[in-house]
Protein backbone atom coordinates (compact mmCIF):
# COMPACT_ATOMS: atom_id res chain seq x y z
CA UNK A 1 0.00 0.00 0.00
CA UNK A 2 1.39 3.42 -0.87
CA UNK A 3 -0.93 5.55 1.28
CA UNK A 4 0.80 7.67 3.89
CA UNK A 5 0.89 5.50 7.05
CA UNK A 6 0.63 8.59 9.29
CA UNK A 7 -2.80 9.36 7.79
CA UNK A 8 -4.62 6.54 9.63
CA UNK A 9 -5.99 8.94 12.24
CA UNK A 10 -6.71 11.70 9.72
CA UNK A 11 -9.70 12.42 7.53
CA UNK A 12 -7.34 12.35 4.53
CA UNK A 13 -5.36 9.55 2.92
CA UNK A 14 -2.54 10.99 0.84
CA UNK A 15 -1.54 8.66 -2.01
CA UNK A 16 1.87 9.76 -3.24
CA UNK A 17 2.78 7.21 -5.91
CA UNK A 18 1.07 5.17 -8.60
CA UNK A 19 1.70 1.54 -9.55
CA UNK A 20 2.36 0.51 -13.16
CA UNK A 21 -0.17 -2.16 -14.19
CA UNK A 22 0.24 -4.50 -17.15
CA UNK A 23 -2.10 -3.53 -19.99
CA UNK A 24 -4.03 -5.67 -22.45
CA UNK A 25 -3.70 -5.00 -26.17
CA UNK A 26 -0.94 -4.17 -28.61
CA UNK A 27 1.25 -2.29 -29.02
CA UNK A 28 1.80 -1.90 -25.25
CA UNK A 29 0.25 1.01 -23.39
CA UNK A 30 1.03 2.38 -19.93
CA UNK A 31 -1.44 2.19 -17.04
CA UNK A 32 -0.51 3.93 -13.79
CA UNK A 33 -3.08 3.18 -11.10
CA UNK A 34 -3.13 5.83 -8.38
CA UNK A 35 -6.20 4.52 -6.53
CA UNK A 36 -7.50 0.96 -6.70
CA UNK A 37 -7.01 -2.66 -5.80
CA UNK A 38 -3.34 -2.79 -6.89
CA UNK A 39 -1.97 0.50 -5.58
CA UNK A 40 -3.71 1.06 -2.26
CA UNK A 41 -6.12 -1.84 -1.73
CA UNK A 42 -9.22 0.21 -2.58
CA UNK A 43 -12.07 -1.93 -3.92
CA UNK A 44 -14.73 0.79 -4.19
CA UNK A 45 -13.22 2.44 -7.27
CA UNK A 46 -10.04 2.77 -9.26
CA UNK A 47 -8.44 5.80 -10.88
CA UNK A 48 -5.75 5.26 -13.49
CA UNK A 49 -3.67 7.44 -15.82
CA UNK A 50 -3.49 5.79 -19.24
CA UNK A 51 -1.10 6.48 -22.12
CA UNK A 52 -1.61 4.51 -25.31
CA UNK A 53 0.36 4.77 -28.56
CA UNK A 54 -1.10 5.23 -32.03
CA UNK A 55 -2.23 1.86 -33.32
CA UNK A 56 -3.09 0.42 -29.89
CA UNK A 57 -6.16 -1.81 -29.60
CA UNK A 58 -7.39 -4.22 -26.94
CA UNK A 59 -9.82 -7.14 -27.05
CA UNK A 60 -13.45 -6.39 -26.33
CA UNK A 61 -14.71 -6.84 -22.80
CA UNK A 62 -17.94 -7.11 -20.82
CA UNK A 63 -16.89 -5.73 -17.42
CA UNK A 64 -18.78 -5.92 -14.14
CA UNK A 65 -17.86 -2.28 -13.42
CA UNK A 66 -18.89 1.15 -14.67
CA UNK A 67 -16.02 2.90 -16.49
CA UNK A 68 -15.75 6.66 -16.90
CA UNK A 69 -12.99 7.87 -19.21
CA UNK A 70 -11.80 11.47 -19.61
CA UNK A 71 -9.49 12.13 -22.56
CA UNK A 72 -6.65 14.59 -21.90
CA UNK A 73 -4.86 14.50 -25.29
CA UNK A 74 -5.47 12.68 -28.56
CA UNK A 75 -8.59 10.64 -29.18
CA UNK A 76 -9.94 7.36 -27.85
CA UNK A 77 -12.19 5.13 -29.91
CA UNK A 78 -14.85 3.41 -27.78
CA UNK A 79 -16.85 0.76 -29.59
CA UNK A 80 -20.09 -0.90 -28.49
CA UNK A 81 -22.63 -3.04 -30.32
CA UNK A 82 -24.00 0.06 -32.09
CA UNK A 83 -20.72 1.42 -33.45
CA UNK A 84 -17.71 3.56 -32.57
CA UNK A 85 -17.71 6.78 -30.55
CA UNK A 86 -14.62 8.96 -31.05
CA UNK A 87 -13.81 10.69 -27.76
CA UNK A 88 -11.50 13.70 -28.19
CA UNK A 89 -9.44 15.74 -25.73
CA UNK A 90 -11.71 17.47 -23.23
CA UNK A 91 -14.49 14.90 -23.70
CA UNK A 92 -15.53 11.84 -21.71
CA UNK A 93 -17.32 8.54 -22.24
CA UNK A 94 -19.18 6.28 -19.81
CA UNK A 95 -19.21 2.53 -20.45
CA UNK A 96 -21.95 0.75 -18.53
CA UNK A 97 -21.34 -2.39 -16.48
CA UNK A 98 -22.42 -5.63 -18.10
CA UNK A 99 -22.29 -4.20 -21.64
CA UNK A 100 -19.70 -5.10 -24.29
CA UNK A 101 -17.10 -2.43 -25.14
CA UNK A 102 -13.75 -2.26 -26.94
CA UNK A 103 -11.21 0.57 -26.76
CA UNK A 104 -8.51 1.62 -29.24
CA UNK A 105 -6.33 4.54 -30.28
CA UNK A 106 -5.86 3.79 -33.99
CA UNK A 107 -4.82 7.23 -35.25
CA UNK A 108 -2.74 8.95 -32.57
CA UNK A 109 -1.15 8.61 -29.16
CA UNK A 110 -3.72 9.34 -26.47
CA UNK A 111 -3.57 10.21 -22.79
CA UNK A 112 -6.61 9.74 -20.57
CA UNK A 113 -7.88 9.08 -17.06
CA UNK A 114 -10.10 6.10 -16.32
CA UNK A 115 -12.33 5.70 -13.26
CA UNK A 116 -13.89 2.28 -12.61
CA UNK A 117 -16.67 1.64 -10.06
CA UNK A 118 -16.10 -0.79 -8.40
CA UNK A 119 -12.34 -0.90 -8.86
CA UNK A 120 -10.86 -2.61 -11.91
CA UNK A 121 -9.86 -6.23 -11.44
CA UNK A 122 -8.77 -8.78 -14.05
CA UNK A 123 -11.34 -11.19 -12.63
CA UNK A 124 -14.31 -8.93 -13.41
CA UNK A 125 -13.29 -7.46 -16.79
CA UNK A 126 -14.32 -10.53 -18.87
CA UNK A 127 -12.17 -9.95 -21.98
CA UNK A 128 -13.03 -11.57 -25.30
CA UNK A 129 -10.70 -14.37 -26.43
CA UNK A 130 -7.89 -12.98 -28.57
Amino acid sequence: MTADPTSVDRALDHVTTATRVEAAGTPPKFIDEIVGRVNNDTAALSIAHMRSPAGWAEPGQTPEFEEYTYVLTGELHAEDERGVVVVRAGEAVHARAGRWVRYSTPDQSTEYVSVCVPAFSPGIVHRDPE
